[in-house]
């Protein structure tokens, strides 16, 4: 099979299982948008999907890698409709072209890093963000426990014009069993009821490529895959 044919079934099986996820549980797949983890992608197979128009967001976590790719390589640049989402612990002298490339940053988890996005965005820029709730104990993890998040979102809400708050995002603990995974996937779905109600197109941001179904039946709006997109059967093509 060729390398092409692989890309494309890896994502058409991604989407028939959020689709069947949806079924369990009554959800319109409509209201779901897969999120391309690319940042470990080869560019080849970033632009073999980006081709066909079957990827409409894609997510990054090194400002630098995205800049050369998205910005400097005129392959990948003419793809401006493509919503580019920062999904890593963004530094903060990374943030003045993280602010001029990214269209969303999903794992915004203090106030510091909202105002310099702020300031240095580009004039009529809107910049979405999600802020990152940390559902495990590891000190490597990024985030704000559920309590500091929400007490961001407070802060964050209304503070600046050009920063929109849209939601929450979150990495579940890596080899948590299923019903842990729920557990911690319904707490926080509820503070995203809670506090995203009266806000248009929120996104909850929950799952990728190994609990992904799991995240999409509990209420996930923006899961992220990578592996299962790029990595899947492609080792030895």
């Amino acid at each position: 099979m060729l390398r092409e044919q692989i890309l494309f079934e890896n994502f058409y099986q991604a989407v028939r299982s959020l689709e069947s996820a949806c079924k369990r549980v009554g959800r319109n797949p409509q209201e779901i948008t897969l999120l391309a983890v690319t940042k470990y992608a080869l560019d080849k197979d970033v632009l073999t999907l980006l081709q066909k128009g079957v990827l409409t967001d894609i997510g990054e976590s090194r400002v630098q890698q995205a800049w050369a790719r998205w910005k400097e390589n005129a392959d990948f640049a003419k793809f401006t409709q493509v919503k580019k989402h920062f999904i890593g612990h963004l530094q903060k002298n990374k943030i003045a072209k993280a602010a001029q490339l990214f269209d969303a940053v999903d794992s915004l988890d203090d106030f510091e890093t909202a105002r310099l996005l702020s300031k240095y965005l580009p004039a009529g820029k809107i910049l979405t963000v999600l802020v990152q709730v940390k559902l495990t104990e590891r000190e490597t993890q990024s985030g704000l426990p559920l309590t500091q998040a929400r007490a961001l979102v407070k802060q964050l809400q209304g503070t600046f014009e050009n920063i929109r708050v849209q939601g929450y995002m979150a990495v579940a603990p890596q080899g948590a069993d299923e019903k842990t995974l729920r557990g911690l996937f319904k707490t926080l779905k509820q503070a995203f009821d809670e506090d995203f109600k009266q806000v248009p197109k929120a996104q909850l941001s929950l799952g990728m490529s190994e609990d992904f179904s799991v995240a999409v039946e509990e209420g996930s709006t923006l899961p992220r895959l990578g592996s299962l997109l790029f990595s899947r059967n492609l080792e030895e093509v």
